[in-house]
């Protein structure tokens, strides 16, 4: 499965989301939906200690996460399990819940059925995610997730529908010429209080076409050439 720029870069917010302002990293619970190649996993464990779950419905992507997490010094903290997350029945609720959800719900779809189920799926639906987080996160916990910019309004929908709410957005654009084509949102159960939403934006590149400032100091710890 291909590694995009994108999911990288939210794998690295999510790292620094986690590492600030806890030093218990090492006590807390991480379920990662919809693992893929371990990405996410992965990323996480080099930046805490926090113990993994890496959940994965493709065969052979689960596979490969299973062989990537296999060959990484954090192996011990990720534990891979092939099975759809909707029927699985977890043993705890989790401080902290990652995914990367298919983009395309509803839109045309390709010949390759492994693609499809990766950005388009049949199967778990953004409802269905959004259910599953509220049913498995700790009190006090939060979620991230990656989104396409232009289901901005329909999530914010679905998470108020869901009493889950949102404690910030980053809007990202591939360079400072593009509009945004991407939302990183990090989430809790809704509470008593309403707590202000903060807004953020990061553009991968510049006008020369460099990744920038923000996007190497995000990626620094990941990317081999920054």
């Amino acid at each position: 499965m291909k590694v995009t720029t994108d999911s990288c870069l939210f794998g690295a917010w999510c790292s620094l989301k986690l590492r600030v302002g806890s030093q218990e990293s090492g006590d807390r619970k991480v379920l990662d939906i919809g693992t893929g190649t371990g990405l996410l996993a992965l990323m996480l464990s080099q930046a805490t200690e926090s113990a993994i779950d890496a959940v994965e419905i493709d065969k052979d992507a689960f596979q490969q996460a299973t062989e990537n997490i296999a060959a990484s010094p954090w192996a011990a903290r990720i534990k891979a399990i092939h099975g759809d997350v909707r029927e699985l029945l977890f043993q705890t609720q989790y401080d902290i819940i990652i995914s990367n959800p298919p983009f395309y719900e509803k839109e045309l779809k390709g010949d390759d059925a492994r693609k499809n189920i990766a950005h388009h799926n049949d199967g778990l639906l953004l409802p269905e995610l959004l259910d599953i987080i509220k049913k498995n996160l700790k009190p006090g916990g939060a979620f991230y997730l990656l989104l396409p910019y232009k289901r901005n309004e329909e999530v914010k929908k679905l998470l108020t529908e869901n009493d889950l709410a949102i404690h910030q957005l980053v809007f990202v654009k591939q360079s400072v010429n593009h509009y945004y084509f991407r939302t990183m949102l990090e989430g809790k159960l809704k509470a008593t209080k309403q707590v202000e939403t903060k807004i953020d934006e990061i553009s991968i590149k510049d006008n020369a076409g460099q990744y920038t400032p923000a996007f190497i100091s995000l990626l620094k710890d990941y990317y081999l050439h920054l």
